[in-house]
């Protein structure tokens, strides 16, 4: 991508929980943001933690330095990337109150490192990205004393989630959380979320224009290939087995038992085979579930690196994009985007009536099923696997072009959300 010489000079700071290397979720998509605004010529710094997700660990390549402040200066291609490490306490077992602690921490160390950046040259555009949520407060106070464009954008309504999943009962906290996020949406000069139903929602609390900045996906990294059993050989299943995937975090809002239950149900099948790939708090219990209930055709994996991932998606005749019912609409799940490029066909736990349900179900990319659903699950996943597929796989890869790749996402970013007129 050749470097716009009209942006040389204009300065981005962004403020997240979560940043590259992190391998998918917020993190992985901080990251590609960040890194496609520096490839345009813009000169970008980053203020965030040390990556411990999906793991809920700090990673090992960062663990000597997860006591102290840190700078490293990143370099892919585009201008050098500024990116401020903060410590902060990572729990291994995440609960309500861990996290509150969690942010807490990072909170009170990124406000140091923030009047070291106040002393620098101003940055004309300052983005901070939910979760968490309350980092707006620091994004909002460098508005106020360096007349920067502040630009709020939702990932997950993480308040709602966590009230929702019953990570956090507490009503009055909760009041004093929605107290803080309203003062962060006003002072916001642009509200952004992911999917219509997250801005609809955040716009009627905010009283307020949210514009909608969906995530992405990079549809020449991850394609369609034809050699599935050549592939199915390559990570260890034979060709005529069946491969089912749930590659993604393995936490507390998946619901991931749902998953575990469906496989007991179609343990008969022994030509069907369960593949749980990826890390995270939960990992261990699903393994001691999995083996109580002598689930022998479920296999856990970690996940995959970036060079093989292409591959490992094209491998599953089904991949399971799991949520619990209660975070319908308040997060959208980023595993999707990959799957539809590769032109997976997903089996998706969403509720008739929310945002998800709509867009599988509208523009024919996947098997929708209801949350929570054991019974549902195996049935929609006996149906996906014997069912003529090649429709809903080519919806999805004509969807991830039209409608997910990063260049056009991203470009109408540039132009409406971060230089366009304030909401």
């Amino acid at each position: 991508m050749p470097i716009d010489k009209n942006n040389k000079g204009k300065r981005i700071l962004m403020i997240t929980s979560n940043y590259a290397p992190e391998p998918n979720g917020v993190g992985k998509y901080n990251g590609e943001l960040v890194q496609w605004l520096a490839d345009k010529g813009y000169d970008c710094t980053v203020l965030t933690t040390y990556p411990y997700y999906p793991d809920w660990k700090i990673s090992s390549a960062y663990r000597p330095k997860k006591y102290f402040f840190s700078r490293e200066t990143v370099v892919e291609g585009g201008r050098p990337v500024s990116v401020y490490r903060c410590p902060h306490y990572v729990p291994v077992q995440p609960s309500g109150s861990k996290r509150v602690l969690q942010d807490v921490t990072f909170s009170l160390a990124a406000s140091g490192k923030m009047l070291h950046l106040l002393l620098q040259r101003r940055f004309d555009v300052v983005i901070s990205v939910a979760p968490s949520f309350h980092l707006g407060l620091l994004a909002a106070g460098y508005k106020t004393l360096r007349r920067s464009r502040f630009i709020y954008h939702i990932q997950d309504m993480q308040i709602e989630a966590a009230r929702n999943l019953g990570m956090l009962r507490s009503s009055w906290l909760l009041r004093q959380l929605f107290r803080l996020e309203k003062y962060i949406l006003r002072r916001a000069d642009v509200v952004s979320s992911i999917s219509p139903q997250m801005v609809s929602s955040i716009a009627g609390k905010a009283a307020r224009e949210v514009r909608l900045f969906p995530n992405w996906v990079d549809v020449a990294r991850y394609y369609p290939l034809n050699n599935r059993s050549a592939l199915k050989e390559q990570f260890g299943f034979s060709a005529g087995e069946k491969v089912v995937l749930y590659s993604g975090a393995l936490g507390e809002k998946q619901g991931l038992e749902t998953l575990l239950l469906a496989a007991r149900q179609l343990q008969q099948r022994a030509h069907i085979r369960f593949v749980i790939c990826g890390d995270g708090p939960y990992r261990q219990q699903l393994e001691a579930l999995a083996a109580e209930w002598q689930l022998s055709h479920v296999r856990f994996m970690p996940l995959q690196p970036a060079t093989r991932f292409n591959g490992f998606l094209n491998m599953a005749d089904l991949h399971l994009v799991i949520q619990k019912g209660q975070a319908s609409d308040l997060v959208m799940p980023s595993k999707l985007t990959t799957i539809l490029a590769v032109g997976g066909v997903p089996v998706v736990t969403a509720n008739e009536g929310s945002g998800l349900h709509e867009l599988i179900n509208h523009h024919r990319i996947g098997i929708s099923v209801r949350a929570d659903d054991a019974v549902a699950l195996s049935e929609a996943i006996v149906l996906g696997l014997e069912g003529e597929n090649s429709v809903i796989a080519a919806n999805a890869r004509r969807y991830a072009q039209e409608q997910l790749a990063i260049d056009h996402i991203m470009e109408r970013f540039e132009r409406e959300i971060l230089w366009g007129p304030q909401a």
